[in-house]
C-alpha cells in the first residue's frame, strides 16, 4: 500500500488489542456488578445537535466517554429488579457474540457464506420449538413488530380489494398489529377489534360473530391475529379454538407470541400455548424470554412458497448462481424487505448452544412462580388488589385507599414514578379496564423472589408516604 493509500485500520494493532481488552473487561464488569448499581438512574442530558466530528478523536478517549456517559445509564433491563415493560435481560455470552459479529461484518441478505447457514440452523430450531414442519420458511428480524408486518404482507399478497379485507384481533392486542395493517397498505377500517373476556383473552364467540357479520355484509375476512401473552397483562388467547375457527373459515391465523413463546421451553408450561402449531404464521422475540441480547425477533411462515412469492424480486446485479459466492439460494432478501441484514443469528446460536433449552425453560418457570408469588402478596395485603389474572409472568395490581377511583389512579401512577426514581426497582404503569395499575413483568433470569419482595415493599412504602401527605 502506498503512502497515500491509507485504510481505516489501526496503525498499531498491538495498542488497539490492549484497548479492546480493556473495553471487554469494562463490558463484563458492567454485567458482573449489575446488582451494585441502581435499577435505573436518569442519564446526563446530551445536546440534540452537536458539531459534526470532522477530525479524529483518539479511540481511548472515545471509549472513556462511552464508559462514563453511556454504560451506567441503561434503561435497566439487565438489572434483576427491572420489571417494566417486557425486556429481556440478555446474557454474558452475548458480549462475545457481538465481538465475533463485528469482526465478520456479514451481510446476511444472501449469498453463500457461513452466516447464512447459522441463521438457517437457528430457524430450524425455532420451527421445532413452535411445532412447525421443517419445510416452513422464516427469517430473523428486529422484533415481533416487524415480524407481524411480514406475516400480514404474506397473508394479503395477491388478495382482492384492500378496502373489503378484514383482519381480526383482540382489543388487548399489541399496537404493532394496527401499525402492521397500515404498513401493508390496508385502511384502518380493515382492522376489527374483537372484545376480550373476563380474563382479557380474545372472546372466541365474539370473533365468530364478527366474521359472520362481515361475510354477510359482503366483506372479505382475511386473517386473525391471536396473542400468546398480551403486553399489558400476559393474557393468552384461546389458540386452539381460534385455530379451528380459522380452518373452518379458510382464514390465515397469525400468532403474536412475542412474550409467550418462552412457555414452549418447559413441559409444565407448554400446553398453555396449545394450538400455536396450527397457525399459518408465528412471530416472537428471542430478546425477551430467550435472553438473547437485543435485537432479534423471528417470523415463521408455514407456506414457504407463499412467503417468497410476497417478497422475491430479481435484478441482474443480484444474480443467483449454482456455485461460488453468489450461491446459497434462496436468499434471505427473498423473505423480507431488507437486502442488507446484520448477522443476528450468531448471538441466538451462541445463547441456545451455551445454555440449552432446558436451562432456559427452567428460568421461564421460575419467573412464572415469582409472578405468582407477587400475586399472592398482593391478594393478602389490605392495601392492594389484583387487576387481572396472572396467566404468564405479568402481575398487575392497584394500591387502594378507600377513596375515589380517580384519586387511586393518580396515586398508583405516582407510586410507579417514585419507585423508578428511587433506583430500587423499575415497574411500569398501564390501565386495565380503564383503571391505572402497577404492572410488574418478570422476564429476567437474574431476578430472585427477594427482588420481587423488595419491589412490593417499596410500593407499600411509597403508598404509605403519599397517603400520609394528603
Amino acid at each position: 500500500m502506498s503512502s497515500d493509500e491509507k485504510s481505516l485500520d489501526p496503525e498499531d494493532w498491538g495498542a488497539f488489542r490492549a484497548l479492546a481488552h480493556e473495553a471487554l473487561d469494562k463490558a463484563i464488569d458492567t454485567l458482573a456488578t449489575v446488582r451494585q448499581r441502581p435499577a435505573w438512574q436518569a442519564p446526563p442530558q446530551r445536546p440534540d445537535a452537536s458539531a459534526l466530528p470532522l477530525g479524529p478523536t483518539p479511540l481511548a478517549q472515545v471509549c472513556r466517554a462511552v464508559e462514563q456517559d453511556v454504560l451506567p445509564y441503561g434503561v435497566g433491563n439487565t438489572h434483576p429488579r427491572f420489571f417494566g415493560w417486557v425486556h429481556g435481560a440478555g446474557t454474558a455470552e452475548g458480549i462475545i457474540a457481538a465481538i465475533y459479529t463485528a469482526a465478520l461484518n456479514a451481510n446476511v441478505g444472501g449469498r453463500e457464506h457461513a452466516a447464512v447457514h447459522v441463521e438457517r440452523e437457528v430457524l430450524g430450531w425455532f420451527k421445532q420449538l413452535v411445532g412447525f414442519p421443517q419445510s416452513a420458511s422464516g427469517i430473523l428480524l428486529s422484533g415481533t413488530s416487524m415480524a407481524t408486518m411480514i406475516a400480514l404482507a404474506v397473508a394479503r399478497h395477491g388478495r382482492g380489494d384492500p378496502a373489503s379485507l378484514r383482519i381480526y384481533t383482540s382489543d388487548q392486542a399489541h399496537i404493532s398489529v394496527a401499525k402492521a395493517v397500515r404498513v401493508v397498505g390496508l385502511p384502518p377500517t380493515c382492522l376489527v377489534k374483537v372484545a376480550s373476556d373476563d380474563r382479557l383473552r380474545m372472546d372466541a364467540g365474539a370473533l365468530r360473530a364478527a366474521i359472520d357479520a362481515d361475510t354477510s355484509a359482503g366483506r372479505s375476512p382475511l386473517a386473525v391475529v391471536a396473542t400468546a401473552g398480551t403486553a399489558l397483562t400476559g393474557a393468552i388467547d384461546p389458540l386452539a379454538t381460534i385455530a379451528e375457527l380459522c380452518e373452518a373459515s379458510n382464514l390465515w391465523l397469525h400468532v403474536d407470541a412475542a412474550i409467550g413463546i418462552g412457555l414452549r421451553l418447559h413441559p409444565a408450561l407448554r400446553d398453555r400455548l396449545a394450538g400455536i402449531e396450527r397457525a399459518d404464521s408465528v412471530a416472537f422475540d428471542a430478546h425477551k424470554w430467550l435472553h438473547v441480547p437485543y435485537d432479534v425477533g423471528c417470523v415463521l411462515i408455514r407456506d414457504a412458497q407463499a412467503h417468497h412469492a410476497a417478497f422475491r424480486e430479481g435484478a441482474s446485479y443480484l444474480q443467483r448462481a449454482t456455485r461460488g459466492t453468489g450461491g446459497g439460494a434462496p436468499w434471505f432478501c427473498d423473505a423480507g424487505p431488507e437486502l442488507s441484514r446484520g448477522f443476528r443469528a450468531l448471538k441466538v446460536w451462541m445463547v441456545l448452544r451455551t445454555h440449552g433449552l432446558d436451562a432456559l425453560g427452567a428460568q421461564v418457570l421460575e419467573n412464572c412462580r415469582q409472578a405468582e408469588h407477587l400475586a399472592r402478596r398482593v391478594a393478602a395485603c389490605e392495601h392492594t388488589a389484583l387487576a387481572a389474572p396472572t396467566d404468564l409472568a405479568i402481575t398487575t395490581f392497584r394500591c387502594t385507599t378507600g377513596g375515589s377511583e380517580a384519586d387511586d389512579d393518580a396515586l398508583n401512577e405516582e407510586i410507579v414514578l417514585r419507585v423508578q426514581e428511587s433506583g430500587v426497582a423499575v415497574p411500569s404503569s398501564g390501565r386495565v379496564r380503564g383503571r391505572a395499575v402497577i404492572r410488574v413483568n418478570i422476564t429476567n433470569h437474574r431476578t430472585t423472589r427477594a427482588d420481587v419482595d423488595r419491589l412490593f415493599d417499596a410500593v407499600l412504602e411509597h403508598r404509605a408516604a403519599l397517603v400520609a401527605a394528603r
